[in-house]
Parts: C-alpha cells; sequence; structure tokens
C-alpha cells in the first residue's frame, strides 16, 4: 500500500499585479470606449455575408463587449452550417 502524500496549501485569491508603466511614445493601453450596440448581440450583423469584417473594430469595444460579438458570431455560424445538406 502506498503512504499517503502531505496535504499541500490551497491557492489563495487572485491578486492583480503592479499597474502597468506608461512608456513614452508607446500605444495606450487603456480601452478606448466604443459603440453602444442598439441591437442585442445575436441580431448583429454586417453587410458580408462570407463572414469577411464581422470582428472588425472589436478592438474598440471595451473587453466586456467581447462576449456578446463572439456568442453573436457562434449563433450565425450554426445556423450556416445547420443549412448544410449531409447527403
Amino acid at each position: 500500500m502506498t503512504e499517503p502524500t502531505a496535504p499541500r496549501p490551497v491557492p489563495g485569491p487572485y491578486r492583480p499585479g503592479p499597474a502597468p508603466v506608461a512608456v513614452p511614445g508607446a500605444p495606450s493601453t487603456e480601452p478606448r470606449p466604443g459603440p453602444v450596440p442598439e441591437a442585442p448581440a445575436e441580431d448583429r450583423t454586417t453587410p458580408a455575408d462570407d463572414g469577411d469584417g464581422r470582428l472588425d473594430g472589436l478592438d474598440e469595444l471595451p473587453v466586456s463587449e467581447h462576449v456578446a460579438v463572439f456568442e453573436a458570431e457562434h449563433a450565425r455560424l450554426q445556423r450556416e452550417l445547420g443549412t448544410i445538406d449531409p447527403r
């Protein structure tokens, strides 16, 4: 029979690191305010039907809105792929 191992410590809560230091001439890492979507994320589309450009402007949105954009695109792809005839 094997010997029991010693208990290991439990990790503590997340502790953020130090604030980033601004470097002169470097691009800003501050989020820029983006457009406020008027329609639910699942209804947002672009004129292109081939998927090109659907994530354009994502870097202009707050990170908190990225999930909604990705979920909307995922739902659109599922709908499109669901129309394929499985011969």
